[in-house]
């Protein structure tokens, strides 16, 4: 009889101590996007549990200069619509590059965790920056591995 290996309180301990950092300015954005939410989820960990916070925090840097290939930064259109008449927002990925490329890598990650009160846990331990500076020298983020295109 096989036997099923959970992870315990312990487990999900050392994971919230453990930080990654992230240059966005080298990765394409979708690629490291994904890479983000399986490290957020712990799917990266051999003690995965789908129901318990078992993933690391990420520090994300330079999102003003993260990647994107093809005709994306006109193609790809945003969409949000706010409820009220003629209340449809549009946003191209230059212009969220543009204005607010923090919110752009949040959008990317935030759409590939849960849609769950876990996946709000999960998206809280992502901090995004614009620039190359950020405050969290104190957590002594590794580097994060994310393999390039083949």
């Amino acid at each position: 009889m096989t036997k099923t290996t959970f992870a315990t309180e312990a487990d999900r301990q050392e994971a919230a101590g453990t930080w990654y950092l992230v240059d966005a300015s080298e990765h394409v954005l979708g690629r490291m996007a994904v890479r983000i939410a399986e490290v957020l989820m712990g799917k990266n960990r051999p003690l995965y549990t789908p129901h318990m916070p078992v993933g690391a925090g990420v520090v994300v840097i330079n999102a003003a200069k993260a990647q994107v290939t093809g005709n994306k930064r006109e193609g790809r259109i945003y969409r949000r619509y706010t409820g009220y008449t003629n209340g449809l927002h549009e946003r191209s990925l230059g212009e969220y590059l543009e204005r607010n490329p923090e919110e752009l890598v949040k959008l990317a990650v935030r759409r590939m965790l849960p849609k769950t009160k876990l996946g709000k846990h999960m998206l809280s331990r992502l901090k995004v920056y614009s620039g190359a500076e950020h405050q969290h020298a104190a957590q002594q983020p590794q580097p994060l591995k994310i393999s390039p295109l083949e």
